[in-house]
């Protein structure tokens, strides 16, 4: 019974869980917004991807050491309460909704590759089980959670930054409000993270 127990946790935590490795088989992306930040969304085996994209002026070795300090996030994202380290490249991140709606959180592996000659700098995170990961009273845990940041240089000191996500949110969050969600997480992360890159630069 053990060992069926652990057969079944690997194949839940490796073989089933959404991932955005394969962001860019993605076409039919709908604009929701085309301004400083560019958001759009898509149908992703049935779940629904949100994307948003910026243009920084700051050296990709900078945005990167930013995005990779996750446990530094509620210092970087206002949304972001509590960060916990689980396992090594494991973080619970606890996220405050605003009024009325619950608290959400996830369970998250990451991993960072570097690819193109060090031109293309891929940073990805999905849902695992951790038996750990306590749910804090009056959150929902997003079971599905799942992104990936996608770092490419245009020029010297000029980045191009992309952040998508697995936008379900579960709960009593409105199915109608889910675009207005999307745009305003997809802004608020990317002119959140340019201004903590401001501050370093100040």
């Amino acid at each position: 019974m053990i060992k069926t127990l652990a057969i079944l946790f690997l194949i839940l935590n490796l073989g089933w869980s959404l991932t955005l490795t394969e962001i860019n088989e993605i076409k039919n992306w709908e604009l929701l917004k085309d301004d400083l930040v560019k958001i759009q969304c898509a149908e992703f085996k049935g779940y629904r991807i949100s994307k948003a994209e910026m243009i920084f002026n700051h050296n990709i070795d900078l945005i990167s050491l930013k995005i990779e300090d996750i446990e530094n996030y509620p210092n970087i994202f206002e949304r972001v309460t509590t960060t916990k380290r689980l396992d090594k490249n494991i973080i619970q991140v606890v996220l405050d909704l605003p009024f009325p709606f619950s608290g959400r959180d996830y369970v998250i592996k990451h991993r960072k590759e570097i690819l193109e000659n060090n031109d293309l700098w891929v940073f990805t995170f999905d849902s695992i089980l951790h038996p750990k990961a306590r749910l804090e009273r009056g959150h929902v845990r997003l079971p599905n959670a799942t992104g990936i940041w996608i770092l490419k240089p245009i020029s010297s000191g000029i980045t191009k930054v992309t952040y998508a996500w697995n936008g379900e949110l579960l709960g009593n969050f409105p199915d109608a409000g889910l675009q207005r969600a999307w745009i305003t997480q997809g802004t608020e992360v990317l002119v959140w993270l340019e201004k903590s890159l401001k501050n370093v630069n100040e």
